[in-house]
């Protein structure tokens, strides 16, 4: 059995400071989850404890995955919810691509066995962004990352919300091999996240969901 993060458990969160992780974790830790969350800026520690998390400044671009892995270990979970923030293809490639792989590595290597994926609603296995896209290394980087991490042991589930807003979170959610990408708000995201780690049946599962009529549980647990 993978490791149950119900109760009070260590979860860390990647990409701390992002609009998803501030919500996830005033959510998790409202819960009564210990939660870590790792950012790059020292100037977002402020922003991040207001949360209840712990802030950890940690650049995920230099770390290696022994680095990692020592930060990890004692941690139940992990969310990756980090990301380049587009503009340049490199980092993009080194950040959404290869630091998240070396996170999955340095996951199991300290036992944080559970291990949500913050992706996007895409095609499965192929992504469809032609090669002159400004948005095609963003989407080969997230698809490479997408499916190393299947092909690990960890408890993984991927999450591929669709087009994120700011408005209000309405706690509904639409998924299923019929939906169609649309929107979904950050609040309503960081709910799912939230639940798929509360939620052992969500293991092993790519959940692509916009918002919708049906709660959260139903949706998910459908």
């Amino acid at each position: 059995m993978p490791p149950s993060v119900e109760g009070m458990s260590a979860i860390t969160i990647i990409g701390g400071h992002g609009k998803v992780a501030l919500r996830l974790a005033a959510m998790l830790t409202g819960a009564g989850h210990e939660v870590t969350s790792w950012i790059r800026n020292p100037d977002h520690v402020a922003d991040v404890e207001a949360t209840g998390a712990r802030a950890v400044v940690a650049d995920v671009e230099s770390l290696d995955a022994d680095e990692m892995a020592g930060l990890l270990r004692g941690q139940a979970a992990v969310v990756w919810s980090a990301g380049a923030g587009g503009g340049d293809s490199q980092r993009t490639y080194a950040v959404d691509r290869d630091a998240a792989i070396r996170s999955m590595t340095a996951a199991a290597g300290a036992g944080a066995r559970r291990y949500v994926m913050v992706s996007y609603f895409y095609d499965h296995p192929d992504h469809g962004v032609p090669e002159d896209s400004s948005f095609f290394p963003y989407a080969e980087a997230k698809a490479a990352a997408d499916a190393h991490l299947r092909d690990t042991d960890l408890a993984w589930t991927i999450l591929g919300p669709s087009r994120l807003t700011d408005e209000p979170g309405t706690g509904r959610v639409e998924t299923g091999d019929q939906v169609q990408k649309s929107s979904v708000s950050r609040d309503d995201v960081a709910a799912v996240a939230a639940y798929v780690l509360d939620t052992p049946a969500t293991i092993h599962r790519t959940i692509d969901f916009n918002n919708g009529s049906t709660p959260v549980a139903g949706a998910i647990g459908a």
